[in-house]
């Protein structure tokens, strides 16, 4: 059997080399992002490499305005070790939260620390104007804070609905995409830029998981009520997608066979008792059959209640929206019960616009998921606020666009 030619020989050496130090690249960019500043021998020890290989690719990634440094190591004596991080002041991230009631556009840098922000009464409807409307607002948006399109480095949207992890497509808001193309493509196209779409509740737990409570924790549960009810799973100290994307949907569980239409087309989902949408509805009803409240006071114009005067209300001690938000948390605690009892998380997080209601959802939750949940899955398992608010989901877009990104530096 005759040897290869040289040059046959050489190529796939360089292959094998290319490869190594483009993980090793993504290894770097990845440590600094979730330890935000390292030394060359930190990384070096916790990457498995060498000094001076690490030396080389951050050297590189200096020159490439990933990474900058942020003086110097404490230390008792010698030669204090520089500290690498990724730079903050030359690549930003375009973020798109939007919800079906307003949409905020954000500008942030590599530390994920908003820069510029603009929250615009564009709520979420399924229809090609939408599109139209928030192209025009994000160009407006980006113009009105002084950034070119050349400072970005990519576009990250969370929204609702059934997102299809591999392409971006939102699967329940059908009518956003035009034609044969979806939104992430549109916006891409008018801006130049890659977007990345994921779905607000898994943007949500990707928050709470690396840098919130959820920190460290391998199986996490993170519920996030608002407009809707989005359960966002850690399994594994992976997130969990299911087969297309769409695992979480806990909002479109049947709680009552007899109980409300929901949005989805299906009656009684946990949708139609514990998002903010139905619950102030049943406020609504309540007054109207004249339970008497502080809230009476909006009879004139009920369509103002909203969920945060409801807890307002609460925690100025009024008895029927403590009753209704008690009712709530029952509701969601029923619904989580089914959710440990499949996924056994150590930590349930609480987030969305109910927190501000704290203890008034967190006990009836906990309370529900003593009743409905075997002992031994209750005696590891803590039910927390979030202490990003709602960051969480900020951030969440963020590393989501990082990771991305990072897979192809």
């Amino acid at each position: 059997m005759h040897p290869a030619p040289a040059d046959e020989e050489i190529v796939p050496k360089k292959s094998v080399v290319d490869y190594k130090k483009s993980v090793s690249r993504r290894g770097v960019l990845a440590e600094l992002y979730q330890a935000e500043v390292g030394t060359l021998a930190q990384l070096a020890k916790n990457l498995h490499s060498s000094v001076p290989s690490i030396t080389n690719i951050v050297e590189e990634l200096v020159e490439e305005k990933w990474v900058t440094t942020f003086g110097t190591a404490v230390g008792n004596h010698g030669r204090r070790p520089v500290l690498f991080g990724l730079n903050p002041q030359d690549k930003y991230i375009l973020a798109l939260d939007i919800s079906t009631h307003d949409t905020k556009v954000l500008i942030m840098n590599m530390q994920r620390e908003v820069i510029f922000r603009r929250d615009v009464l564009l709520g979420l409807e399924d229809s090609a104007e939408f599109t139209k409307a928030l192209l025009t607002v994000t160009q407006e948006v980006l113009h009105e804070s002084g950034m070119q399109t050349a400072d970005l480095v990519a576009i990250g949207i969370s929204m609702p609905g059934l997102i299809h992890y591999q392409n971006g497509t939102n699967m329940t808001y059908r009518r956003i995409n035009q034609e044969d193309k979806s939104l992430s493509t549109l916006i891409s196209e008018q801006f130049g830029l890659p977007v990345y779409v994921i779905n607000d509740t898994k943007a949500t737990v990707l928050g709470e998981h690396r840098f919130g409570l959820a920190r460290g924790k391998k199986h996490v549960l993170a519920i996030n009520i608002d407009w809707g009810v989005g359960l966002g799973i850690i399994l594994n100290g992976e997130i969990f997608q299911g087969a297309a994307g769409f695992a979480g949907e806990l909002g479109h569980i049947q709680i009552d066979p007899d109980g409300e239409l929901c949005h989805c087309g299906k009656v009684g989902c946990l949708d139609t008792i514990t998002s903010a949408r139905s619950l102030g509805r049943r406020v609504q009803r309540g007054l109207k059959e004249g339970r008497a409240s502080k809230l009476s006071a909006y009879l004139d114009r009920i369509e103002e209640i909203d969920i945060e005067k409801v807890i307002e209300a609460a925690l100025e001690g009024d008895a029927f929206a403590i009753d209704i938000l008690f009712d709530v948390g029952t509701e969601l605690g029923k619904g989580l019960s089914m959710a440990v009892h499949l996924f056994n998380p150590e930590i349930v997080i609480v987030d969305g616009i109910v927190v501000k209601a704290d203890a008034f959802i967190t006990n009836p939750i906990g309370q529900a998921i003593n009743k409905y949940c075997l002992s031994d899955f209750r005696n590891e398992l803590s039910i927390e606020i979030s202490q990003l608010g709602e960051r969480a989901k900020w951030v969440g877009i963020h590393i989501y666009v990082m990771d991305q990104l990072f897979a192809t530096v």
